[in-house]
């Protein structure tokens, strides 16, 4: 039978999106199904089983699955991690607990300290030493590996995370004690920090690879209920998953490494934005990711997504290969609830899929921004999803009106506008903190509205932030399970120089690309890379000032570098450190502390999105309702229905756009342009401070 569909799956924190393709005409089926949190796999399963039987697609036929999932995050968030041990040379035990000395809070003296995976019992010392050049300053002593092992398992612990100082300079020592524990633990979950992340800081190294340790369990036990079901659906090609870096892999790889998946559901998203920016030409995006828990948020700058190698985790600075997205607990399942000062707060606590908002009739009644959406006329007061899930506006004002309205006197109103209003302050925020907070401009930047909940504030959320322009695509609720048929094959390494920036070290840094890029090419064949498929390759040097603790990082523009490159590159170093901290040094030494590679690998073809059909805004409104905006009050509004608008069509606001998957709300001094390939394209007048003074 020949194989031509692809699936891709986004299990998000109230829906689970799921997009079939096919892969010789390029026709889409869409599905949307709750996401079920006490067993996602079970509602992952039912919703592919219901998407090959909305399609009328033998699960035979289907020769491409792409999972992204929250597990391994909401595993470190809850706590729900396997019990881990620890093997480190002698004397540093402690420094999980120990950590930096950087805290989030410096003047809380009750600030509680993030748990590491491992507990202080399970956390054995053994003598052998590596120095930071690699040399060995004392022998491994196998017999205290040994003895580790056996107290470990007596223990009960589930995974061992094994890491020596200095293993990124000779992982030997490492590579003997895993070696040791896999041999006389079969069936213990082990990893080395040198296999992880084999980098200098140790702290970040060992919390790294003690958290990959107890991910290991967990992710594989998900992945073995995940892949068993969709082969008992009938499904013969092995499942992929997506990685925070944008890239697929193998669930083999996965349950090795699921440290590098804790943002593997928005990373579709970021992957279709990047696509939107090639089919509509815009080189500077803001993706923003507005679901049912949360809203993410991604800087596309000249096409290519930003990137970071280092974000905290449950408190803890987990370093892995990762989009730079910035999560915020706003979605529209957040909760509105009054604090004991008698202020109205929204997030971050969510209402989920079950009980859910309050206008979904399942049992919710805490106030959601959702709820503030259908009282306020933004959202249908009807039904969502095309009719399939009812929507119930008394149970939505009744929620506001005793959880807020009641305790302070509000309005419901009044109560139902302050809601949206703190929920799209929030969403501002986090767009300001990859933009303005890097040194980027928002004016300069088209902003990408997606997820469920995403265009219905895009707009409010672009005009607070200074974006005069907003994207929203053919199906934002469901782009970044789109997207994660988008994504290529993709792996991050990096190493450890740290190098002065001089011409004499010229031959030192190439050398160093060369190896990692020759390890990408053997990790992409071990993958199974198709033969043929050329790798691309991203290269970059983080850089700092001589005598700084961090550093930034700045794009190569080819793998051999010469005296005149990395002099440009210096030069490029010091924009950078004026643009992000308003001052540079240039008379200082620079230093080159790490060299990374990022090799892609994408054999995947792009089919041309359908045309919208021809129809005019008459054609496409279905009637009116009354609808809340902040310059005008309640308006009676045409509602239309976003299948019907036609290429090419122009049109001022007020409208409500209405589709399966999402709600577009366009104020009435917004204008909407629908482009060939079905985008809409709103545009908004943004105040500058001159006008306002004019």
């Amino acid at each position: 039978m020949d194989k031509h569909y692809w699936i891709g799956i986004d299990t998000g924190g109230t829906f689970t999106d799921l997009v079939l393709r096919d892969a010789l005409d390029g026709r889409w089926v869409f599905h949307k199904v709750p996401t079920w949190t006490a067993d996602p796999a079970k509602g992952i399963l039912d919703g592919i089983a219901e998407l090959l039987a909305l399609a009328a697609v033998d699960a035979a036929e289907v020769d491409y699955v792409v999972l992204g999932t929250t597990k391994a995050t909401n595993a470190v968030l809850e706590g729900a991690w396997a019990k881990t041990g620890l093997i480190t040379t002698a004397g540093f035990e402690d420094i999980l607990d120990i950590a930096r000395q950087r805290r989030p809070h410096y003047f809380n003296l009750d600030m509680p300290k993030p748990v590491p995976p491992a507990r202080r019992q399970d956390r054995h010392g053994v003598k052998g030493r590596i120095a930071f050049d690699g040399s060995e300053v004392d022998a491994l002593d196998e017999a205290a590996i040994t003895q580790a092992i056996t107290a470990l398992r007596a223990s009960g612990v589930e995974s061992v995370a094994v890491c020596f100082m200095h293993s990124y300079a000779n992982p030997a020592h490492e590579q003997r004690a895993l070696r040791m524990v896999r041999a006389q633990w079969p069936e213990a979950y082990v990893c080395a920090s040198s296999e992880v992340m084999p980098e200098f800081r140790e702290y970040e190294r060992f919390i790294t690879a003690a958290v990959n340790a107890s991910l290991m369990p967990v992710m594989d036990r998900y992945l073995e209920k995940f892949e068993g079901g969709v082969k008992a659906l009938g499904v013969t090609r092995p499942a992929r998953v997506m990685q925070s870096n944008g890239g697929a892999v193998s669930a083999a790889t996965v349950r090795k490494l699921p440290i590098n998946t804790f943002f593997s559901g928005p990373a579709g998203g970021i992957m279709s934005t990047v696509e939107i920016g090639r089919q509509t030409g815009l080189k500077n995006l803001i993706a923003f990711d507005m679901g049912g828990t949360s809203t993410d948020v991604c800087l596309v700058k000249n096409g290519r997504p930003a990137m970071k190698h280092e974000r905290p985790m449950g408190g803890l600075p987990v370093r892995a290969p990762s989009l730079d997205i910035h999560t915020i607990g706003a979605g529209g399942g957040s909760i509105a609830w009054i604090d004991d000062g008698g202020m109205l707060k929204v997030g971050p606590r969510s209402a989920g899929a079950y009980p859910g908002p309050a206008a979904y009739g399942r049992g919710g009644t805490q106030p959601t921004v959702t709820d503030a959406n259908v009282f306020l006329g933004r959202l249908s007061p009807v039904s969502l999803l095309d009719g399939r899930m009812q929507v119930f506006p008394q149970n939505a004002q009744k929620a506001l009106e005793e959880a807020v309205c009641g305790p302070v006197g509000y309005t419901p109103v009044d109560a139902a506008v302050g809601v949206i209003e703190i929920a799209n302050v929030h969403m501002t925020g986090a767009v300001r903190v990859i933009s303005v907070e890097q040194g980027e401009d928002p004016r300069d930047y088209a902003l990408i509205a997606f997820g469920g909940a995403g265009p219905l504030h895009a707009v409010d959320v672009a005009r607070s932030a200074g974006i005069g322009h907003v994207v929203v695509p053919p199906r934002p609720g469901l782009l970044s399970a789109q997207g994660l048929l988008q994504s290529a094959q993709r792996a991050d390494m990096g190493v450890t120089c740290l190098l002065r920036a001089h011409a004499s070290n010229v031959a030192a840094v190439n050398q160093a690309f060369d190896g990692l890029q020759a390890r990408l090419a053997d990790w992409l064949r071990d993958e199974g890379a198709e033969e043929g498929v050329e790798m691309h390759c991203d290269w970059t040097l983080e850089m700092r000032y001589a005598g700084q603790s961090s550093e930034l990082a700045v794009a190569v523009a080819a793998p051999r570098l010469d005296a005149a490159s990395l002099a440009a590159l210096c030069q490029g170093f010091h924009e950078k450190h004026l643009s992000m901290f308003g001052y540079d040094m240039p008379g200082r030494d620079l230093e080159i502390a790490q060299a990374r590679v990022a090799a892609v690998l994408d054999h995947h073809t792009r089919a041309p999105l359908e045309i919208a059909a021809g129809g005019t805004l008459a054609d496409a409104t279905t009637g009116t309702r009354p609808v809340w905006f902040a310059a005008t009050g309640y308006v009676e509004t045409p509602i239309v229905k976003r299948e019907l608008l036609g290429a090419d069509l122009r049109f001022q606001g007020p409208a409500v756009i209405e589709q399966m998957d999402t709600t577009t709300v366009v104020p009435p001094d917004a204008q909407v342009r629908v482009d060939p390939l079905g985008y809409l394209h709103i545009t908004i007048v943004i105040e500058t401070f001159e006008s306002q003074s004019a």
